[in-house]
């Protein structure tokens, strides 16, 4: 059990690679288009749309076939969905192969976290939780690193090279050390992908309450957060590589967070981390154009990945219990939702760029954010 929680932390560790590494080289993406960095972001949206309407899929086909079996298919044709994105020879080809990226790549998360709250009794689960969500941490710290990194040394397609030879790589390795378990998991003889799995989980007040509250979290929260790397690029013109790491701070607030989960619960409780996750967010947001030097800024990345993390490892313990009877599509929905709030965010975010500018856009949406945090730690009792 213990080698396929870290195993399957590990592929959802390449997939937060996949998800962050463009943001940093959006700027480089624009130029070598001949196009706007907001209409660029659309590699962004495309990505976060295929993973909201995938979980429609990977979830029923986890309950019925095994939610190991399929992560380690997935993987495989993630990585040829991400070579199709080295070769990418214009903007709209690119943005498809990301879609297909993220078709493919978005199962690990939530199948992951499915197996998760499968194999481990409820009164341990959230810092298991929190300690396998540490792969996707991990991946989305190393993402925009990896992509400012390599886009400076050997262009944006060796990115996706690379991103490509490790999803094949993890598939690999998955499919020698956990071949034998993919008969565990399976539920169900019915038909795979009827609506009915949904609709019953959609009925449920408590599901609809928290599928809500994770949409609205992602809008605000990672609407701002996809245009720092190039609010950086443009406020302190600083190589792809210094914003891939100021951007990584991210990762390490949520690791810092993961090693301090047990003191942050009995400390806090889950309403308290949702307030404070939410007011330190919204702050660190604002506080971040205050900053007059560029190493400055990883105190505030470092601080927003740590809230926020306080506030969605919360919900995420909720959706373990929405559907236990079906944990892969709940967890499912509770993703679609998640990766569609992100796209709708993300697009919003363009738009109000190109008309604001990024400080009050961005300011904005963290404002937002914190006053989205208070009121859900009033509704607490609704989820």
């Amino acid at each position: 059990m213990r080698e396929t929680i870290v195993l399957l932390a590990l592929a959802a560790a390449n997939t937060g690679i996949a998800m962050r590494m463009v943001e940093p080289m959006l700027p480089r993406l624009a130029s070598d288009f001949g196009t706007t960095v907001p209409l660029t972001a659309s590699v962004i949206t495309a990505f976060a749309f295929a993973q909201a309407g995938a979980q429609y899929f990977h979830g029923p086909l986890g309950d019925r076939y095994g939610k190991v079996r399929m992560v380690t298919i997935l993987m495989a044709l993630s990585a040829f969905a991400a070579y199709g994105c080295a070769l990418a020879s214009d903007l709209h080809a690119l943005i498809a192969w990301r879609f297909a990226t993220g078709l493919f790549s978005s199962a690990t998360m939530v199948l992951g976290m499915a197996y998760v709250a499968d194999v481990v009794p409820a009164e341990r689960r959230q810092p298991v939780l929190a300690r396998f969500i540490s792969g996707t941490i991990i991946g989305q710290s190393l993402g925009p690193l990896v992509g400012g990194a390599v886009t400076d040394l050997a262009g944006w397609r060796a990115s996706f090279v690379l991103l490509g030879t490790v999803f094949a790589l993890v598939g690999a390795v998955l499919f020698v050390r956990t071949r034998t378990q993919w008969e565990q998991g399976r539920r169900g003889t019915g038909r795979v992908l009827s609506p009915a799995q949904h609709l019953a989980i959609l009925k449920l007040p408590r599901a609809r309450a928290l599928l809500v509250a994770v949409f609205l979290e992602m809008f605000f929260f990672y609407g701002a957060f996809s245009f720092l790397g190039a609010m950086l690029k443009a406020k302190f013109d600083i190589p792809f590589t210094i914003v891939g790491i100021l951007l990584a701070g991210f990762g390490l607030g949520g690791l810092i967070y993961i090693a301090a989960v047990h003191w942050v619960l009995a400390r806090f409780g889950q309403r308290g981390c949702v307030l404070v996750g939410g007011l330190l967010g919204g702050f660190f947001y604002v506080a971040m154009h205050f900053m007059p030097h560029w190493p400055l800024v990883m105190i505030c990345t470092v601080g927003i990945g740590f809230s926020f993390y306080m506030v969605h490892n919360t919900l995420q313990v909720k959706a373990a219990e929405m559907a236990p009877h079906a944990r892969a599509t709940g967890f499912s929905q509770f993703s679609m939702f998640w990766a569609g709030g992100q796209a709708v965010g993300v697009a919003v975010m363009g738009a109000g760029v190109a008309a604001l500018g990024y400080a009050w856009m961005i300011a904005g949406f963290g404002l937002c954010f914190a006053a989205f945090a208070v009121t859900l730690r009033y509704q607490m009792h609704r989820l």
